[in-house]
């Protein structure tokens, strides 16, 4: 009989669930990161690695989506930075992940309005949070209360944190990764 033993790569895709997902953007957001504030620099390199063609600089206030990928790569799940159905820009882009999510059949998308029942490692997309447009904002849930989330977040005012939201129209989207997803 033979043995196979798993590589390093495939034992953490095993790993990849959305508790894992949970739970390291819980602690992301409490470390926290933050762009170029109080007279600080920058602390986002290891946010902004994944995407070779943005300086701090240029991610500065911008960083909601790089986020929430940094989180995902983080707890095991395989993404590229640019998956074939991202039609508009790559996932450093709340957009990005829309188009992901609803290019892919393995991903799970659900309206906010729908009456979907978020769960601890759902993204969630929102609308119309720090500006009058679609998509300006994204997050990782944490906690799923009666009539709130409480989510992990990339650039609240230029830094990580938590935050509890009103399950309202603001909410766009939620995505629900699989479990041991690789793309």
């Amino acid at each position: 009989m033979t043995i196979i033993s798993k590589t390093k790569y495939e034992a953490s895709m095993e790993n990849a669930t959305r508790k894992k997902l949970a739970t390291i953007a819980e602690k992301a957001a409490e470390f926290p990161f933050h762009g170029y504030i109080e007279g600080k620099e920058s602390n986002l390199d290891p946010i902004i690695q994944f995407f070779p063609k943005w300086t701090p600089r240029e991610a500065d206030g911008l960083w909601c989506a790089a986020f929430v990928y940094y989180c995902c790569r983080q707890a095991g799940f395989e993404i590229p930075i640019r998956p074939d159905e991202c039609k508009t820009c790559h996932l450093a882009g709340c957009i990005a992940w829309e188009e992901f999510t609803q290019g892919d059949i393995r991903l799970e998308y659900h309206k906010g309005e729908e009456g979907f029942i978020p769960e601890v490692g759902d993204i969630v997309i929102y609308d119309k949070v720090f500006e009058n447009q679609e998509h300006d904002h994204i997050g990782i849930v944490i906690e799923n209360r009666e009539n709130t989330i409480l989510a992990a977040e990339g650039n609240i005012n230029n830094k990580s944190g938590i935050i509890e939201r009103q399950k309202d129209e603001h909410i766009r989207a939620y995505i629900r990764i699989p479990d041991g997803y690789k793309y």
